[in-house]
């Protein structure tokens, strides 16, 4: 098939014609993210790949539509930035990565725990000016702490795993709980019980229109004070306001951040000779107790080849069938509960 591959970089391609053996589908690459300006460079393509922040909403897929565009395949599990039902209705297939690496960002998960408990980044730069003083980098040992893990799918199940190993105990929140974490004695609450006995929250939850800004202010009134707070999901899960105004309280005492909700102008990109206009994120910049990484938790060698081997497996069985191997439809969704 011909396939323009949109938000691509050159490890994107790297493993995409890894995967496409033999040359099977014309990839045509492009660096630029699909959008409604770009969607025409698609004009002769029969599928389109694409990654997490492309523009994928009624008006785009329309014109890909229009241009012969018959299959969407993601090169990611969420599908947030997605309008399936206008998918349906244009008779657009729109096909995903439902798992890659769960282990690739569970493990940067508790990077991001353990660099901001033991002040990992502060110490760094403080040692590389030659200052060996310990103020200030006072952390705690993680066993025995409580965990409370947002989401039990693959990457948090693996979470689960980790954090048992390290002596925690593990509160989780999921509509369905998943019997791998329950076998590790993963406690099962609901979400309000979770953020109140917490010491750290990771979420590992899709982004829904129930998940949507799920910590904010008044779920911030009721945790316990000084907590971590880590977000490896969808960035806006939290809101970013508010989270900051947490961190400005006391409230939140540690924030490890790989996601963010407004993160498509600014990661993927090499903007260190720019200006970064967005005041929220530039004020995120600015908290000692704050780590974030540019939506690099999936980034490994292990996760890359799997996404890229899925990718064209999708494509490959749609060209074949008619069908790819991992479609996301509106009735697929509806049939999912909605998280509490």
């Amino acid at each position: 098939m011909k396939v323009a591959v949109f938000s691509t970089k050159s490890y994107d391609r790297r493993f995409l014609d890894l995967a496409n053996v033999q040359g099977r589908h014309r990839l045509n690459y492009f660096d630029v993210r699909l959008s409604g300006e770009t969607a025409a460079l698609a004009h002769d393509a029969e599928a389109v790949c694409a990654f997490v922040n492309d523009e994928i909403d009624r008006a785009v897929l329309k014109e890909l539509a229009g241009r012969g565009v018959r299959l969407v395949a993601l090169r990611s599990a969420g599908f947030n930035h997605v309008d399936l039902h206008a998918a349906r209705e244009l008779g657009v297939t729109v096909a995903r990565v439902p798992a890659y690496s769960p282990h690739a960002v569970a493990e940067h998960t508790l990077a991001l725990i353990l660099t901001l408990n033991r002040n990992i980044h502060r110490a760094y730069n403080r040692v590389r000016e030659g200052n060996f003083a310990l103020d200030g980098l006072l952390g705690f040992d993680l066993n025995g702490k409580t965990v409370g893990i947002v989401g039990t799918g693959q990457i948090g199940a693996v979470a689960a795993r980790i954090l048992t190993g390290f002596g925690c105990v593990v509160l989780a929140h999921d509509p369905y709980p998943n019997p791998v974490c329950e076998a590790l004695g993963v406690r099962y609450v609901d979400r309000a019980e979770l953020f109140a006995a917490s010491d750290i929250v990771t979420l590992h939850c899709p982004l829904t229109p129930d998940t949507r800004h799920m910590v904010d202010a008044r779920c911030l009134r009721h945790v316990k004070r000084g907590m971590m707070l880590i977000n490896t999901s969808r960035g806006a899960v939290i809101d970013t306001h508010a989270v900051i105004r947490g961190l400005k309280d006391g409230t939140i005492g540690s924030l490890g951040l790989d996601v963010y909700e407004e993160e498509a102008d600014l990661f993927f990109e090499d903007l260190s000779d720019r200006f970064i206009a967005d005041d929220a994120f530039a004020r995120l910049l600015t908290f000692p107790n704050v780590v974030i990484t540019g939506h690099q938790a999936f980034f490994t060698a292990e996760a890359m080849l799997n996404i890229a081997e899925t990718t064209i497996a999708n494509i490959s069985a749609f060209e074949e069938t008619g069908r790819a191997l991992h479609e996301i439809s509106v009735e697929k969704i509806a049939d999912r509960p909605s998280p509490t």
